[in-house]
């Protein structure tokens, strides 16, 4: 019988990789308490109708990526494929609105999305979402991307750039949706099976289409800033003051339109590469009318979101460094069996004082014990029947072959 294997899309992450995983979150939880966001851990599974009204009808996620089921009690729940709509239900069902403003939350986690696995894209993925609910000011987006901007500065990825543009809002996206739908209709029939689906859906995401023949269309497609009403305007030339007042270098794009319908005014990416080479390692931008559109109240929102996969790749491609990989201070040996006892007393007392320590447990011979210390540890430490007459322990340093006895105080003080 075949052994069970992974689902495809998914993949474990093992020891040799998390701790570079755990690196990340870290500096990014380093950098929230900097800026003033509260984690928050939110259910995996939510229902159906969070992300069908929020997220969108007309989105790729919904119509064709969602992980949905019946429960058992009947009800239809999906596992999460993003978590904004998530933050946004937590915010109102948590009377969040109550307390200072914005509220300023963060979270990681799986994800759900069913699409072709490749590279850096996976079925299950870990995504870090940062987000601030209850303010509509410009400045609330600056710091959502001076967020971002240092978090990715902080884990040394080079050549940061802001990729930057507007979508509007209810009261003038209509007006360019409209222009836009002139632009494409004489080229209608040439546009790609999906496209044409989107024409009166949502013509927005076809300036979003990888077609070379779709691209090639909207090529000389009027932007959306042209279309922008007054208070979108005003928004986005703030935003545009804000982010040339800190020094961020900044890419117009009339092609960013991001892929969730709930997106209002900003909307942005942020790249990381060498010239040529450019990778987008987070997305956000603003969202005013989420909650309405999922029951709740008028909430303004503005995040971003940021798979950690895509960012681990990014880092290692660029020779970034993950700190120091974790590894066993201390190799417990047992000179002889009937001093296994005693070793386990050591090792346990070695990581009562807070220092990484571990032994053999499958009965190995000493010289065994001392090539798993080898390959496992900075130091061998050593005890027998005459360590333990003594009251010491054979201390070696495996590095640069030194080698004393010390008391079980002096060890631990010496490691400290």
């Amino acid at each position: 019988m075949e052994a069970v294997k992974a689902p495809r899309g998914t993949r474990d992450i093992l020891g040799d990789e998390s701790w570079k995983w755990a690196y990340v979150t870290g500096v990014c939880r380093d950098v929230a308490d900097d800026y003033g966001y509260k984690e928050v851990h939110l259910p995996i599974f939510e229902h159906t109708e969070l992300f069908c009204r929020g997220v969108g009808d007309t989105t790729d996620i919904v119509e064709k990526e969602m992980y949905t089921f019946t429960d058992k009690g009947g009800r239809s729940v999906t596992l999460r494929p993003e978590l904004t709509a998530s933050m946004v239900r937590s915010y109102i069902e948590n009377e969040m609105s109550k307390g200072p403003q914005p509220a300023k939350l963060w979270g990681i986690g799986p994800m759900f999305r069913y699409e072709r696995p490749q590279k850096g894209r996976y079925r299950q993925f870990v995504q870090l979402d940062i987000e601030a609910l209850g303010a509509q000011d410009a400045l609330v987006d600056l710091e959502v991307i001076d967020f971002s901007m240092e978090l990715y500065r902080r884990l040394g990825l080079r050549n940061l750039q802001v990729v930057l543009n507007s979508v509007g809002c209810p009261k003038c996206r209509p007006v360019y949706r409209r222009v836009l739908q002139d632009f494409l209709s004489p080229r209608f029939d040439e546009l790609c099976d999906t496209c044409k689906s989107r024409f009166d859906r949502n013509p927005l995401r076809i300036l979003d289409c990888k077609s070379p023949i779709c691209k090639e269309i909207t090529e000389d497609a009027p932007a959306v800033t042209d279309c922008l009403c007054d208070e979108c305007r005003e928004h986005y030339e703030r935003l545009n003051r804000g982010l040339e007042k800190i020094g961020a270098s900044v890419v117009h794009d009339k092609r960013l339109v991001r892929g969730l319908d709930y997106y209002t005014k900003t909307a942005y990416e942020i790249q990381s590469g060498d010239l040529g080479a450019q990778n987008a390692v987070c997305g956000g931008g603003r969202y005013d009318n989420l909650a309405e559109a999922i029951g709740g109240p008028h909430v303004p929102g503005v995040g971003f979101a940021s798979g950690i996969e895509r960012v681990v790749l990014t880092m290692e491609a660029q020779g970034c460094s993950f700190g120091e990989k974790p590894e066993s201070k201390v190799y417990v040996v047992a000179a002889e069996p009937s001093a296994r006892l005693d070793a386990m007393a050591l090792l346990r007392e070695l990581r009562m004082n807070r220092i990484s320590a571990d032994m053999d447990y499958m009965g190995r011979s000493m010289k065994g014990q001392m090539k798993a210390a080898g390959a496992a540890a900075e130091y061998a430490c050593i005890i027998g029947t005459s360590e333990i007459e003594k009251g010491v322990v054979t201390v070696k340093n495996l590095k640069e072959g030194a080698q004393e006895e010390l008391t079980a105080e002096q060890l631990i003080n010496k490691l400290k």
